[in-house]
């Protein structure tokens, strides 16, 4: 039982560290504007939740590779966390 749990930790953290790599490839190589300009205007325009949404995409590859290597629990890891970046997003979005 212990070992489930400690699955579904690590895709949750890698699911975390994805969905962050997503926020630093967006603002770093997407956006035509320099990283500083970027988290600015993202501040100003209140975007989080809709840059929190793109920079969630990569948890969609981590899942699938899971999937395809029969590691379940890990998956259920990242599926854990892409609920809770939803949730966050639907917080942000109303605040």
């Amino acid at each position: 039982m212990g070992i489930i749990k400690k699955d579904i930790l690590i895709g949750f953290l890698v699911a975390i560290f994805a969905t962050f790599g997503g926020v630093f490839l967006y603002l770093e190589y997407f956006s035509k504007y320099s990283f500083q300009d970027t988290l600015k205007m993202i501040e100003e325009g209140k975007l989080y939740g809709k840059v929190l949404s793109l920079a969630a995409i990569p948890n969609l590859l981590v899942f699938f590779v899971y999937i395809k290597k029969k590691q379940d629990a890990r998956a259920k890891g990242v599926l854990l966390a892409t609920i809770m970046i939803a949730f966050i997003t639907l917080i942000l979005k109303f605040f």
